[in-house]
């Protein structure tokens, strides 16, 4: 199982940027696809994670400015982050979760500046 994101980059505060993770090889279902991120010196977090179900479930601290998506062959998880802030700077890992097994891609580099 491979996770590639990618759409990181440097934004302004304010602005939006739209994270991609292409799950290939075997894909295991049900499964959880989300994102987490980790700023220099601290924990992996929780961002967003999303089920094959449809079920969501957001970090409060990004409630109302990010959304998660799948696409309809459920391989694919989106973030679309809006109203970015200085403290969304970080990296983000894709994540998928299953019975079988949890599986990270390599990460993607997001850095909001003020």
């Amino acid at each position: 199982v491979q996770l590639v994101e990618s759409g990181g980059g440097l934004v302004q505060a304010g602005g939006s940027l739209r994270l991609s993770c292409a799950v290939s090889g075997t894909i295991f279902s049900p499964n959880t696809m989300g994102w987490y991120r980790q700023a220099p010196g601290k924990q992996r977090e929780l961002v967003a994670v999303r089920t094959t179900s449809g079920t969501t479930n957001y970090a409060d601290s990004v409630k109302g400015r990010f959304t998660i998506s799948r696409d309809a062959g459920q391989n694919t998880v989106y973030l679309q982050m809006n109203g970015l802030r200085p403290e969304d700077t970080a990296d983000y890992y894709c994540n998928m979760a299953s019975f079988w097994g949890d599986f990270w891609g390599q990460g993607t580099q997001v850095t909001v500046s003020s």
